[in-house]
């Protein structure tokens, strides 16, 4: 049955070796964000398995039977699976994939660091998937995981906008701060109705890569009868790129 989504973003900082020098110590401006993923991601530990969704290549998934891939592309070899098996078995040795999908490789290293005896399925949505295509596949999944008997959670893997500042990825759009409030709003009273009304076109205008796993995550609540029970555990935008974490649970859920 299913049991709670963790909400998490996906910059490869979180990796503390992708961190630069301050990573790690006590000026390190990633620690607050780094500390609530983590946390977000230990909820999941009560639920067992997990299921994570990000936006990216839908005709390809990665789970605990993918091998190990790797952040070596993003600037060190940091090496993650999907289950603790992989990594055990995997000599020191060029194998890594270095071509998973970042939502993946932020999703193994948050269950390495967090979740180690958990086996990880990821799912993609196409980023440019119409609204209730994505709305219907967050139902598809939510059908799917009632059926089954142990507690079962959702790992969401969504970024913001991108365009909050002049120094973001891509620079500023003046309409992305209402764009960010909006979501931002929606994410921490756990709104599924406003999620499901993100305009994928101005979503894309922003840079707000997340909209498709957004709306995964409001199908997922779409048809129960109270509203979700969110809690909020950071949301800023330190780099110019909207992040929340959290964790959404059924209506009346503990």
């Amino acid at each position: 049955m299913f049991s709670l989504a963790a909400l998490v973003p996906s910059p490869p900082i979180l990796v503390p070796e992708l961190g630069g020098a301050r990573a790690g110590t006590a000026d390190d401006p990633v620690a607050p964000l780094r500390a609530a993923a983590l946390a977000a991601v230990r909820a999941l530990e009560t639920a067992g398995d997990w299921l994570v969704v990000g936006a990216g290549e839908s005709d390809r998934g990665v789970d605990k039977d993918s091998g190990v891939g790797t952040f070596r592309g993003y600037g060190a070899d940091v090496r993650v699976a999907m289950s603790q098996g992989p990594l055990l078995a995997q000599a020191e040795s060029d194998a890594a994939d270095p071509d998973w999908p970042l939502p993946a490789l932020v999703a193994g290293w948050l269950r390495g660091e967090a979740a180690a005896a958990a086996n990880v399925l990821v799912a993609f949505v196409d980023p440019e998937a119409p609204a209730e295509e994505c709305v219907a596949f967050g139902r598809a999944i939510r059908a799917d995981l009632d059926r089954t008997r142990p507690p079962t959670g959702v790992l969401v893997i969504a970024d913001g906008a991108a365009t909050l500042t002049t120094k973001s990825p891509g620079y500023l759009n003046p309409q992305a701060a209402t764009v960010q409030e909006g979501l931002d709003k929606a994410l921490a009273a756990g709104d599924v109705a406003a999620l499901r009304a993100l305009d994928p076109r101005l979503c894309a205008e922003v840079g707000l890569a997340g909209r498709a796993a957004y709306q995964v995550l409001a199908g997922l609540f779409a048809d129960d009868a109270s509203a979700p029970t969110a809690e909020t555990l950071y949301q800023d935008a330190p780099f110019g790129v909207g992040y929340h974490v959290g964790t959404w649970r059924p209506g009346g859920a503990s």
